[in-house]
């Protein structure tokens, strides 16, 4: 499914699913990937974010932001939201 991506997006998207199950999301959204972004990649969190210190704040925001749901198992693939891929390609 994610082939056609480098390393670096399948990285991404690794981090971005966890906080997507972690918030309880049905879909893998564009928030998730900022927030996947630094985990999979600090130099190119930096080049986007500004600053190291960014990083933080974005994933508060992102996790503040989100409805409490209740977690999604591991196992379960969640699918890229249509946005997502837009980011992603």
């Amino acid at each position: 499914m994610f082939e056609p991506y480098t390393e670096t997006a399948r990285r991404v998207i690794f981090w971005s699913k966890c906080m997507a199950q972690q918030l309880g999301s049905p879909e893998i959204e564009t928030e998730h990937l900022l927030v996947g972004l630094p985990r999979a990649d600090q130099v190119l969190a930096v080049r986007f974010l500004g600053s190291p210190w960014a990083v933080e704040q974005v994933c508060r925001a992102v996790r503040d932001s989100e409805p409490i749901r209740d977690s999604i198992p591991r196992p379960l693939n969640l699918p890229v939201s249509e946005m997502s891929e837009r980011v992603l390609e």
